[in-house]
């Protein structure tokens, strides 16, 4: 076993205090939006080792097979194949979709031979791989994801007093069906089509006076209105009465699939992903937003957000099974200071959320980990077992 620390990520979107209060580190003034644990070669954990600390991900490769396991080798090759993260959103993230992994192969190849280099704003695909992920709420946490159905969002814009709001409103009446959800989504992206900053704001306008008179959507219009405050004039801020809002309270998790739209608007939570920094923007962002790439990545079906029921193992864990080969997530929570069995036989990274936990592997004595530190186990290291009282999470791979 290992101890890890982890580089965290400063954009404007996150918070200064929830994720050094969470972890028990010091705050500054900067805000704190994730913190990275894994082996992403963009931004990788450093092991503690012999000689001093040393990236993960050269760890890994110095010896995957002991590191990974002959079986995760086998499927993903010498590279650890999810990465978890802490995240804090203050204000709202980005609209985005990932891609699926056949455009991502395909995409980052084209970039590549074409020289754009990996640290470019406008590159596109930062890796060879898909992203699907599962955001566990530590808090309230507050999100868009994937589209409604058409009709509903028919409704949505039925009765606001604005051109756009009509236009979008006749396309989905004429269409109710994925068609028509993919032409009032490209209306509102296309260059050719996109909205003015004039047109976004009578929408917005339109939503504030429906609050204001009893509207029988308030949530969605408040979204528009939260939205518009943080990005006006930006077509997402539109976009949003597309989309499927959601809530999740502390303890629920929410999957995201490769392809679906979302953003996360507010709220602290663990968030874990196949290995990928592959982010393709649609709007809600000063970043590049490459509309013709985003668009032919889009899954257009409009269906419910997928909540993942956590399975119990030996009592004390949650099991979170994410309908992917890359990633499981489970939460440990321990009060009475016995041991207990971890599910998982992978590589496997933990986290300590609260209090004190000691992690003891067949083959590799016990660590301890207190609040907000961190280890990476090779598959090598073999069953894990775990006592003290708190809350442990951890990484592995099916």
């Amino acid at each position: 076993m290992h101890r890890i620390s982890s580089p965290a990520q400063s954009y404007a979107w996150g918070s200064t205090t929830a994720i050094p209060q969470l972890l028990g580190v010091a705050a500054d003034d900067l805000p704190v939006a994730e913190v990275w644990m894994g082996a992403h070669p963009s931004s990788p954990s450093q092991a503690a080792g012999d000689q001093g600390p040393v990236r993960l991900d050269a760890l890994i490769s110095s010896g995957s097979t002991a590191a990974l396991g002959e079986d995760v080798v086998a499927r993903f090759g010498s590279t650890l194949p999810y990465l978890l993260k802490v995240i804090a959103a203050e204000t709202p993230l980005s609209l985005q979709v990932h891609p699926h992994i056949a455009r991502a192969k395909a995409g980052f190849d084209e970039e590549e031979a074409a020289g754009v280099p990996l640290d470019a704003p406008h590159r596109n695909f930062k890796d060879r791989n898909h992203k699907p992920e599962l955001i566990y709420a530590l808090s309230t946490f507050e999100a868009l994801c994937g589209f409604r159905a058409p009709r509903r969002a028919a409704e949505l814009f039925a009765g606001l007093d604005a051109r756009l709001a009509k236009e979008l409103h006749g396309v989905l009446v004429a269409q109710p069906t994925v068609d028509g959800i993919r032409a009032a989504f490209t209306q509102l992206l296309e260059p050719s089509t996109r909205p003015s900053v004039e047109e976004v704001q009578e929408v917005v306008e339109a939503c504030a006076a429906r609050l204001d008179s009893g509207s029988t959507s308030p949530r969605a219009d408040r979204t528009v209105v939260l939205l518009a405050k943080a990005y006006p004039g930006d077509p997402g801020v539109v976009t949003s009465l597309l989309l499927n809002p959601v809530t999740l309270q502390p303890g629920e998790a929410m999957f995201v699939p490769a392809g679906g739209v979302h953003a996360y608007l507010r709220g602290l939570g663990v968030e874990i992903m196949a290995s990928s920094d592959n982010v393709l923007r649609a709007g809600l962002t000063p970043k590049h937003v490459d509309v013709a790439e985003l668009l032919r990545n889009v899954d257009y079906v409009a269906a419910p957000p997928i909540r993942i029921a956590p399975e119990t193992f030996h009592g004390a864990t949650k099991v979170f099974y994410a309908p992917v080969d890359d990633f499981e997530l489970s939460v440990t929570e321990i009060v009475d200071d016995e041991s207990h069995p971890l599910p998982g036989r992978g590589p496997r990274i933990l986290l300590c959320l609260r209090g004190e936990m000691t992690v003891s592997a067949v083959r590799d004595g016990e660590l301890t980990l207190h609040r907000g530190q961190a280890a990476f186990v090779p598959a090598s290291d073999g069953p894990l077992d775990v006592c003290g009282s708190g809350t442990l999470i951890q990484a592995d791979v099916p």
